[in-house]
Formats: C-alpha cells, sequence, structure tokens
C-alpha cells in the first residue's frame, strides 16, 4: 500500500522544498495588456491543506467582450509585428520564467498540489516551449509553386506564405496550469495572433504569472487578455465571430462547444484512456519496464490525459511483472507535495476523489481484484493497480484521471492491438517490445495520434506533433504545428508580361 499521512498530519508541510513565501495574497486578470485588479471574488484554495492559498479577480461577460474586442483591434498590429520582435518577446519571457524559475515551481505545487519534483519538471517544460516558439518564430512557412506546367501558363509564378489567422481564444484545464497554457500562447506569439485565455479556475495563478511577464513586453495593446471567468461568460470566447480559431483542451464537453463555434476552426484535446503493451520480449529489462509503467500512470497522481491506464503485458511474463509493479507502487509515498520525497499528491478536490474511488469500488464488485490499493483520505487517493476489469466497466472504457491503473493478460499480439484500439479514445499509446515488426505493426494499427515505442504513453517532447483521434480530439499541438493551425496559406500569382504566351 503507497505510505499515506496520518489524519493528524494533513495539511502540515513536511520538509518545504525550499524556503518561500508561497503565493501573493491576491491577483488581478489581464485585460488587453494590462492588469485589473477588479476584485478578489475567486479564492483559490491549496489543494494538500484545503486551506485558502490566495484569491484572484474573476472576469465578468463585459470584461470578456472588451478583451475579444481588443484582440479584434489588435489583429493588424499583431501581423505586423515583424518576425524578430515575436522572437525577442517569446525569448524575454524564457528568461524570466527561469529567473523566478522557484517561485512558479511553489505555486503549482500549492495551486495544483503536484509534487515539488512534477512542479520543477513542468516549469523546466513551460521554458522549453516557449523557447521552442522563439525559435519558430522567424522561420519561414512559405513554399514555391512551379505554375509553368503547360504552354497556358507560361510567365506565371506562384508563392504561397502562411499569415496569422486573426484573434484565438484558449481554454485551459486545472492538471498542466503552466505547459498547457504555454502550447497555446507561445505558438500565437510566434504566428502573430492576439488571443484571450481562460485558465482553470481551480488553478489560474500560473497562467497570471505568464500574463504578468508578458506585460513586461512591447506585444502590441490588445495582443492578449488572460481572464479567470464563469462557464457562461466564457461562453463568448466559443461564439463570438471575431474569434477565429478556438483551442480547448479538456474534458468530452469539448465536442458541444465545437458543435457552438460556428464558422471559427477548433482543436481539441479532450484525454483519453492510455494503454501500454508489454511484449514477451519487451526489449529492456523487467525493472526498467516497470520504472517506465510506475511513472506512467502515477505521475502527478494520474492527472494526465497519457496517464498509463491500461497495461497489456504477455503471458509469458505477466506474472513477474505483475509481482514487480506490486513492489514498486506499494513503495511509493504519498503525502505532501512540498515533501522532495513525495510522488503522490492530492487529486484536484474531493469530488474527483470520491468519483475515481466510485470507479474502482465499482470495478471491484464487477470482479476486478485490487493488487495494490488503499483508503481514500479527503482528496488523497493512494497508487491502485487492479487486475481482472470488467470491460464493460467505467474504470475500464472511460477516463479515469486519477492514480490508477489495471494489468491484464495477453498470449497474441495482433489481439493486444485489437484490445487497444477497443476504446472510444486514442491519444497516445506505449508499446515495449525488442521486435522491429511487432513496433511498425503498432504504428500501422494502433488507432490513435502517437505511438511511443520502447516507453510509457505518457512520454512527450514539446516540440512533437501531440494530439489524438476518436473521443479524444482533433488538431495536433506541439510548437509548429499550432502555428499551422493559427495561420492560414495566402498565395501569391505573377505574371510575367514579357514571357511568350
Amino acid at each position: 500500500m503507497a505510505r499515506s499521512p496520518k489524519p493528524s498530519e494533513r495539511g502540515k508541510a513536511a520538509k518545504p522544498a525550499k524556503p518561500g513565501k508561497g503565493l501573493k495574497p491576491s491577483y488581478p486578470y489581464y485585460l488587453a495588456n494590462r492588469p485589473v485588479a477588479a476584485n478578489t471574488a475567486l479564492e483559490v484554495l491549496d489543494k494538500y491543506s484545503g486551506k485558502r492559498a490566495t484569491r484572484v479577480a474573476m472576469a465578468d461577460a463585459a470584461a470578456v467582450r472588451k478583451a475579444i474586442v481588443a484582440a479584434h483591434k489588435a489583429r493588424e498590429a499583431m501581423a505586423a509585428f515583424t518576425p524578430d520582435r515575436r522572437r525577442d518577446v517569446l525569448e524575454h519571457c524564457v528568461r524570466r520564467f527561469s529567473e523566478r524559475f522557484e517561485e512558479l515551481a511553489l505555486a503549482l505545487c500549492i495551486e495544483a498540489g503536484k509534487p515539488i519534483r512534477d512542479a520543477r519538471g513542468e516549469v523546466t517544460r513551460l521554458i522549453d516551449t516557449f523557447r521552442i516558439a522563439a525559435g519558430e518564430a522567424t522561420r519561414s512557412g512559405g513554399e514555391l509553386i512551379e505554375l509553368q506546367i503547360s504552354e497556358r501558363t507560361r510567365g506565371y509564378r506562384g508563392m504561397v506564405k502562411r499569415v496569422p489567422i486573426g484573434p484565438c481564444s484558449f481554454i485551459t484545464p486545472f492538471n498542466f496550469p503552466l505547459n498547457l497554457v504555454a502550447h497555446k500562447v507561445a505558438p500565437a506569439i510566434a504566428a502573430g495572433c492576439p488571443f484571450v485565455l481562460k485558465p482553470a479556475i481551480k488553478t489560474p495563478v500560473g497562467a497570471l504569472i505568464i500574463a504578468e511577464v508578458l506585460a513586461e513586453t512591447d506585444l502590441p495593446e490588445g495582443a492578449f487578455s488572460v481572464l479567470c471567468c464563469s462557464n457562461e461568460d466564457a461562453s463568448l470566447l466559443v461564439e463570438d465571430e471575431r474569434i477565429k480559431l478556438l483551442s480547448f483542451t479538456g474534458g468530452l464537453i469539448g465536442w458541444d462547444l465545437k458543435a457552438r463555434s460556428g464558422k471559427k476552426k477548433v482543436t481539441l484535446e479532450l484525454g483519453g484512456n492510455a494503454a501500454c503493451i508489454v511484449d514477451a520480449d519487451p526489449g529492456a529489462s523487467l525493472d526498467h519496464v516497470v520504472e517506465r509503467l510506475v511513472f506512467g500512470a502515477y505521475y502527478q497522481s494520474g492527472q494526465s490525459c497519457i496517464s498509463v491506464q491500461r497495461i497489456y503485458a504477455h503471458a509469458d511474463i505477466y506474472d513477474k511483472l505483475r509481482k514487480k509493479l506490486k513492489a514498486a507502487i506499494a513503495a511509493l509515498r504519498m503525502g505532501d507535495p512540498r515533501d522532495e520525497q513525495t510522488f503522490i499528491g492530492p487529486v484536484v478536490d474531493v469530488d474527483a476523489a470520491k468519483r475515481i474511488e466510485s470507479w474502482i469500488d465499482a470495478a471491484v464488485k464487477g470482479g476486478a481484484k485490487r493488487i495494490v490499493a488503499g483508503p481514500r483520505d479527503g482528496n488523497m487517493i493512494p497508487a491502485t493497480l487492479l487486475e481482472k476489469v470488467p470491460r464493460n466497466s467505467d474504470l475500464y472504457r472511460k477516463e479515469a484521471f486519477g492514480p490508477v491503473a489495471f494489468i491484464e493478460p495477453f498470449d497474441d499480439f495482433d489481439k493486444a492491438l485489437n484490445t487497444v484500439n477497443d476504446s472510444d479514445f486514442g491519444l497516445q499509446a506505449g508499446v515495449f517490445t525488442g521486435r522491429l515488426d511487432h513496433a511498425m505493426k503498432a504504428w500501422d494499427r494502433l488507432d490513435v495520434g502517437g505511438v511511443i515505442v520502447g516507453d510509457v504513453p505518457s512520454f512527450r517532447v514539446d516540440n512533437m506533433p501531440y494530439g489524438g483521434v476518436k473521443d479524444s480530439g482533433l488538431g495536433r499541438e506541439g510548437v509548429r504545428y499550432a502555428i499551422e493551425d493559427m495561420s492560414e496559406q495566402r498565395l501569391l500569382v505573377i505574371r510575367d508580361p514579357t514571357e511568350a504566351m
């Protein structure tokens, strides 16, 4: 069983990562590049102690409308904001995020309950994402087209360049308050698009610190707004025709947003129930496989769209893998996310924890067996591993979004691929195999956005195309791929009048 704090220890800091002042007493929202301390209506909780950590200004529908108007007015200025200046803004962000590294990590630790080591990892990825965008800002995305394909078109030349799509709206979830924001904001700046961002109201502080840094730059007036607001008021970001692209990361409600979005382009990243196959010859030691599976399933308490939820292990190595997984998971430390030794922190709130607990209990009632488990304590769920999970259960079919996974044996690789595909989701899948033919077959046949061979599906580098199929969404993130969505192709045809017709 994963080790958890005693009830009397909950809420007490255990070996804080570094002396810090914590969060500011309050944070403004940002409207058209400027801070607005309109109120302190939103209470942000420390996800471990449950106590208030800070207050944040909430925007109303009028403020959201003003932000959209400002972005619309800024579209020409942002398009004219030269690539070198966009690069300079992004490089400024890289410098300032590096200088405020521990502040950002502590903010994550507090508002998201993310273990401090994981929080530092996310700050590193935030910096990486802005650095990648800075490099992309000055790269040309155009091409020369040969139009002289017949006598009729002699003397014609064609060229294509990419131009900013215009104002964008971004809606981000609670689980990566820095890097999921970065994957929308940094490409928008590189592409020359003004934007309005609605961060998750449970974890808004990271986005507001990013806005604070952006406000230090010379971005054109109206280039960005970062507004905490209700879902009702955020409907303007979905429906307003002046917005040309909506990028949403979150739950399946994204399909409803797409239906309401009108003519604008929409990109969605809606999660998954990621699977990982461990072949008879996994191509690595079982100890390594176990280390990666434990990371993939329980990193940041499983609150990741590509968290390992389904493990399919070949019958030849199933018992050994199961035994090693049981020991490794039971050794994970659960507790205060500020403690350097903590691996499992809280999930986002008690309601989420109760849902996860209910899915585990329902699976067990349906015949599943607990291999590693423990009792829920508030919003703390111990790392859980099950087997024999019924295929019609929520835990099998849906996205758990918590520290729980299950393992199941297989004896035929082709059938294992079919089992992975037997899902409404298709974001990423992992395959441990020492056989090249199996690796290539997985790439050919798995109905997912990305196949990770030799590692877990939870692996992501911030410049790679990232997104899914089926209910996992549409479109791709990864800086260059997001820039493509945030821009349009514009053709130029020139006729040389001296060329003989």
